[in-house]
């Protein structure tokens, strides 16, 4: 499972300008059953996007994919981790320790 971090790299007027293309490409990876879970920091400056996958490869050509990473208006950060406890709704992803 990824954490991803996004952190606004413009100002807020250039990525609200593609939040209708980033909202269609996060639409898209919902469809994939690539994402989870998604939204806004609070304040403001970026977002958060639970993944699932097990090719960190393919989740950071996804990001790249993302129109607020395509126009150089985000910054993505990373994070894996293995999801040994959720709650009994996200019990599909669980997942075993190597």
């Amino acid at each position: 499972m990824f954490v991803l971090e996004l952190t606004y790299t413009a100002p807020v007027e250039r990525v609200d300008g593609l939040m209708e293309a980033h909202v269609a490409w996060l639409d898209t990876q919902y469809a994939a059953g690539v994402f989870i879970a998604s939204g806004r920091k609070n304040p403001r400056d970026g977002g958060v996007i639970l993944a699932v996958g097990d090719d960190r490869a393919q989740i950071e050509q996804i990001s790249a994919a993302d129109p607020f990473a395509a126009e150089g208006v985000c910054a993505y950060r990373i994070t894996e981790f293995i999801a040994t406890k959720t709650s009994d709704r996200l019990a599909p992803y669980r997942q075993q320790l190597p």
